[in-house]
């Protein structure tokens, strides 16, 4: 028994496999880097004295915002150079096509939650101090608290979950396969 119809049937790939854009590249990597240093900044915050690092992890939080509209900017004006499809069954496709789409939507909804509860609490946020958001929302520390909730919790969880699902997707491409998906991103 096979685990695909004839038809789909992944094919070993004969040409090179044409890498996305640099600035997609760069976008990616990037993302990467800003999240990994935003996780950073909340586990060097367990033990800390003052507020340095939770002010340095709501400001690398927002630069992950700002980088992702960006992104998907950048994703939007380059429609027409993405590089073809790697042949894969259709439910593959249909997976990473939608594991992408909800790392995109918990990418922006893990600073838009804690930021929204950040001036729900009636704080700013301080950017790398050179200036500061000032709270525009009416003060509400229970919706705070949700968001906060959901920041930590539900958010955390599903961005985990998808992303560890998007790096087995790819070594499964990479290693098993063989058709060099990873290479398209290097």
């Amino acid at each position: 028994m096979s685990l695909y119809a004839n038809h789909e049937r992944p094919q070993p790939l004969t040409t090179a496999n044409p890498k996305w854009a640099v600035a997609t590249r760069i976008f990616h990597w990037g993302s990467v880097l800003l999240l990994i240093i935003t996780w950073v900044m909340i586990q060097m915050d367990e033990n800390a004295v003052d507020d340095t690092y939770i002010t340095l992890h709501k400001a690398f939080g927002l630069s992950v915002l700002f980088w992702v509209i960006a992104r998907l900017i950048n994703r939007a004006m380059t429609l027409k150079k993405v590089p073809p499809s790697t042949p894969m069954p259709k439910w593959q496709t249909g997976i990473a096509h939608l594991t992408h789409l909800l790392l995109y939507v918990l990418i922006l909804a893990m600073p838009l939650t804690a930021w929204c509860a950040t001036m729900l609490r009636g704080n700013g946020v301080d950017f790398f101090g050179l200036f500061e958001i000032p709270s525009f929302l009416a003060e509400n520390r229970d919706l705070s608290r949700s968001l906060m909730g959901f920041h930590k919790g539900l958010i955390w969880t599903l961005l985990l979950t998808f992303t560890g699902l998007h790096i087995v997707g790819a070594l499964y491409h990479q290693f098993i396969q063989k058709d060099n998906l990873i290479k398209r991103m290097l």
